[in-house]
């Protein structure tokens, strides 16, 4: 695995020459980020050697280098999940990719459902902390010593400078966001009602079918994380409807507006 990772970085390395000040995952329904960025190299992940490929329809499937607000950034326009029937190293492998080309900032993005009764459809959800309920872990099994260490410190996940800069981003444009728990279930099913209740028994405050993982990684590697989740959904013991996967992506899109200014202000404003 580790030589593949190497692979596929150089790989990429010697098409961008240069390392990306940023990393950024658009999750389900978030590809119009994308736009924004002014574009030097687009690579297919179908390009890309050792690279897996994405199922799911609202995840585009691109790599995209180029400028984001006067910031270099590398754009992952989809991601793999476990879901898809990807092993959990498939699912990380772009993010162990992402820390040999240098890259120590990312940005993790996603839908998700709402379990905190202040939320509603189409909020925004920074997240401040998260569970995870995968039933494999990323760095099971013998530690890649060269990445990082064998036990990791977790005691801030999601950066809180990060935080504190997407906030007062958020707050300076009058966006309405809330701050949350995420966790990760495997999926791909949505939550029953009943799931939705031990979600917000735990402690979470919305739920999803990815972002844990790669967050885990980054953090074994010394990268510094910031994840943005849109509420698509909401849910609970007493609130029994239905849902799809073309009303997540609707929702998401009518959140995506927000999004953009705010990880926007975030990449301008952010210095480590």
């Amino acid at each position: 695995m580790l030589e593949k990772i190497k692979e596929t970085a150089a790989f990429i390395k010697n098409i961008i020459q240069d390392t990306p000040d940023f990393a950024i995952v658009l999750g389900s329904g978030l590809g119009k980020l994308k736009d924004e960025v002014q574009a030097i190299h687009t690579l297919d992940f179908t390009e890309i050697p050792n690279f897996p490929q994405t199922t799911v329809v609202g995840h585009g499937g691109k790599l995209i280098y180029g400028i984001l607000e006067g910031k270099k950034v590398l754009m992952m326009s989809g991601r793999f999940h476990y879901y898809e029937g990807h092993d959990i190293q498939t699912v990380v492998f772009p993010f162990r990719v992402f820390h040999l080309l240098g890259i120590k900032n990312l940005i993790v993005s996603n839908a998700s459902g709402g379990v905190n009764p202040n939320f509603k459809v189409a909020d925004i959800m920074l997240i401040n902390d998260h569970i995870n309920m995968m039933p494999e872990h990323p760095l099971r099994g013998k530690n890649l010593d060269e990445l990082g260490p064998r036990f990791v410190d977790m005691s801030e996940p999601y950066n809180k400078k990060m935080l504190q800069v997407a906030t007062s981003v958020a707050k300076d444009l009058n966006i309405r966001i809330h701050e949350g728990c995420y966790v990760a279930l495997q999926g791909p099913t949505f939550e029953t009602p009943a799931e939705y209740g031990m979600i917000k028994a735990i402690g979470g405050d919305a739920v999803g079918m990815s972002t844990v993982p790669e967050v885990i990684v980054a953090k074994h590697q010394g990268m510094d994380c910031f994840g943005i989740s849109i509420i698509t959904d909401v849910g609970g013991p007493d609130i029994a409807f239905t849902v799809s996967h073309e009303e997540v992506l609707q929702a998401a899109d009518k959140a995506m507006p927000n999004v953009i200014k705010i990880v926007k202000g975030l990449v301008k404003n952010y210095n480590a």
